[in-house]
């Protein structure tokens, strides 16, 4: 057997294989001899077929059998041993000429090359980490929120301006139909309060979106858009009024701080207000965190140029699901697929030159890390180390849950080690600055690129 690889260019190559009678012809006739001692055959006796009949039966398709699984073994072991970095998989040429006959089989391939790039991380000092401060116009918020949760809820016959109303939403042309609750005092358009306020259960009210509410958000998740569609969403929605009700606002007593906190922990509003923020804080860094890791990561992609063998990966991708694609649909899935790809180069660029790994026992950890805090949502603080292992043994056994692990454990080190090797650019926001500044801008960005 000989293999041969021959550079086309930087990004593509062809791995030529020529096998001959010697490279398998010992293994077929083994296989040969077997199959004679168990064929059993009208008219001759078990183990006495002739080896001729044998030959001119099966002889064909075992040899070509032993033929493809030797042609993919001595691929595998050839890109494995020259250390080729390909992308998706060899591409067997087509041979018009092919004969199955002939004393020597010569194949090719087409390989797919990986870029070679530099990645200059010193450059990501530009991207902004934030900082989310704690205000107290927020604090004062949560605060009224947890009263109005844990308040006195009355029904009202009809909707008044401090009413709390249940209705479904309505919009056919954006297949619009969902049930939500608001307070009439968030609402934002005074023609709209005019139009409820003095409405009963079932009446049905036509309302404008545009500037419905103080917040865009409320309307978001009363609709059930998306942040894209939301910033210039205009228009009419039918509401069904199905609810009417007020709340009188908890005393911020005792026994409401008990409910909060039954470990006694809480005994003034200072301290409560403490609490919301030390939990608003925990949350708060794991939103900066995503967009750290995010705006990074988008950087990367923006600014790491290097070229793809796209005309490769295009035709890899016709044969590479279980539908075949034509030349059209493979160049749209490339197209939608590149940007994840480049990061996916750029991600396994970082983690070899910087030796950032996982092993086996860092995942096991991880996963009952996670574990650990389902259980403490359910009021399991302590759960057994036992338990903890078999339920993580479980989860990893399952292939697609062990990948999504071991990509959140990546993201997870990726972001550590930017953070530790990075002097970013900071800026302390409210929440409600944040929002505005990122995720607000971000579906801004992606409604222009449609």
């Amino acid at each position: 057997m000989n293999i041969t690889k021959e550079n086309i260019d930087a990004l593509n190559a062809v791995v030529k294989v020529d096998i001959v009678a010697d490279d398998y012809q010992a293994k077929v006739n083994q296989l040969l001899t077997d199959y004679r001692k168990k064929a059993d055959i009208p008219g001759f006796r078990k183990g006495h077929v002739p080896m001729g009949m044998i030959k001119r039966q099966y002889g064909k398709s075992i040899m070509i059998d032993e033929v493809n699984k030797l042609l993919q073994e001595s691929l595998n072991k050839f890109i494995t041993e020259e250390k080729l970095d390909i992308l998706g998989n060899p591409l067997p040429r087509i041979q018009d000429d092919f004969n199955w006959d002939a004393d020597k089989f010569s194949f090719e391939f087409e390989l797919g090359l990986v870029p070679e790039f530099d990645i200059d991380l010193d450059a990501i000092k530009k991207v902004t980490q934030y900082k989310i401060v704690t205000t107290e116009k927020l604090l004062e918020e949560e605060v009224k929120n947890i009263r109005t949760r844990y308040g006195k809820i009355s029904s009202l016959e009809e909707v008044t301006k401090d009413a709390n109303v249940t209705a479904t939403f309505v919009n056919e042309a954006k297949e619009i139909n969902k049930k939500g609750t608001f307070l009439v005092s968030d609402l934002e358009d005074k023609k709209s309060e005019k139009k409820l306020v003095g409405a009963k259960v079932g009446d049905v009210i036509e309302l404008e979106t545009k500037k419905l509410f103080k917040d865009d958000h409320k309307l978001q998740h009363i609709l059930g858009v998306s942040h894209e569609e939301i910033h210039d969403l205009d228009i009419k929605v039918t509401l069904t009024i199905e609810d009417i009700t007020k709340t009188e606002p908890a005393d911020l007593d005792q026994e409401l701080f008990d409910k909060l906190f039954p470990d006694g922990s809480v005994k003034t509003v200072l301290e409560l207000k403490e609490k919301i923020k030390e939990d608003a804080e925990k949350n708060f860094v794991e939103h900066t965190d995503q967009q750290l890791l995010n705006a990074v990561t988008e950087h990367l992609v923006e600014n790491t140029k290097f070229d793809l063998p796209e005309e490769f990966l295009q035709k890899w991708l016709q044969t590479a699901g279980e539908k075949e694609l034509t030349p059209e649909e493979a160049k749209a899935e490339y197209e939608k697929s590149e940007k994840a790809l480049r990061y996916q180069l750029i991600e396994g660029k970082v983690l070899k030159d910087n030796d950032i790994k996982i092993d086996y026992v860092e995942l096991i950890d991880y996963a009952k890390g996670l574990i650990r805090m389902q259980m403490a949502q359910f009021g399991n603080m302590n759960p057994e180390e036992k338990e903890l292992d078999d339920i993580a043994a479980r989860i990893l056994q399952n292939q697609e849950e062990a990948q999504k692990l071991q990509s959140q454990l990546i993201s997870q080190k990726l972001l550590d080690f930017y953070k530790e090797n990075i002097h970013f650019k900071t800026k302390e926001v409210s929440y409600v600055d944040f929002v505005k500044e990122v995720y607000d801008q971000q579906a801004k960005d992606q409604a222009l690129n449609k």
